[in-house]
């Protein structure tokens, strides 16, 4: 029976998985695509930024201490908030904080619950564990919060006589923007649904595929993968909703009216 546990790698495998991405390259080379430049500074960023990640890891888990934790948390939800916010084609004043707040509620929220509650990681501030799977919820959750964002502004700039419409006619601001935010919050869901529909049939997420490479048991690892689909779920669910809100509470005044003339366009 073979040997349970990750196969070390080392440059000579690193070098061959980088001729699959001048493949690629050459490949639209040969269809003058023009995007091997593209190509090549994506791969050389994965290498660099993952290889940084992976030092500044090993030195965090050797650490182990809420100080260190809570800065690391920080500075992702902090890049993460930033991102979301990049990827919208509309945007207001006070998006950065809310986008950064919203995530670090939601974040935190539901990998400490998962950490502590479900998983029971002692200490609660096992990095090893907390790290990884904030990760993960900040990933899925900027997705989410980034398309409910840009379609819920969009909604409201492009359709703002509609809503003026159901204001003049007696609509609070809640009445007149529910179908806008209903549809932005089921967009950003999209992503997360789309996975939890086929995961374990055409794909096997990454912490699952992980931890049996790792030589953990497949239905151990399937535990784990369940639990992780949920608190993907919750975290972007809890974070599309709460962006939502709080583009409504700033693009209404108290006196139900819509103020367009807050949205940025980009």
């Amino acid at each position: 029976m073979p040997e349970r546990g990750v196969i070390p790698l080392g440059p000579v495998e690193l070098g061959i998985a980088g001729g699959l991405v001048l493949v690629a390259g050459a490949v639209s080379l040969a269809l003058r695509l023009g995007i091997e430049k593209k190509l090549g500074v994506a791969a050389l960023r994965t290498v660099v930024q993952l290889s940084l990640v992976g030092y500044v890891l090993e030195w965090v888990f050797r650490i182990d201490t809420p100080v260190v934790l809570f800065a690391v948390l920080g500075l992702m939800t902090a890049a993460a908030g930033r991102a979301a916010l990049a990827r919208s084609t509309r945007t207001f004043a006070g998006a950065q904080v809310g986008a950064f707040v919203t995530l670090v509620l939601t974040g935190l929220a539901t990998t400490f619950a998962t950490t502590s509650a479900i998983i029971g990681v002692r200490p609660w501030y096992h990095a090893q564990y907390v790290i990884p799977l904030m990760g993960m919820v900040l990933g899925n959750s900027l997705t989410g919060i980034s398309l409910s964002l840009d379609t819920l502004l969009t909604d409201l700039d492009e359709h703002k006589e509609r809503v003026e419409m159901e204001l003049s006619l007696g609509a609070t601001a809640w009445e007149a923007a529910r179908p806008a935010l209903t549809d932005a919050v089921r967009r950003g869901m999209i992503p997360i649904l789309n996975s939890m529909a086929v995961v374990g049939i055409v794909s096997l997420p990454g912490m699952m595929t992980g931890q049996i490479l790792q030589g953990a048991s497949p239905l151990d690892a399937v535990k784990y993968q369940i639990v992780v689909m949920f608190m993907l779920a919750a975290s972007t669910s809890l974070g599309c909703m709460s962006v939502a809100l709080l583009v409504v509470r700033r693009l209404f005044n108290e006196r139900h009216q819509l103020r367009t003339e807050r949205i940025v366009r980009r």
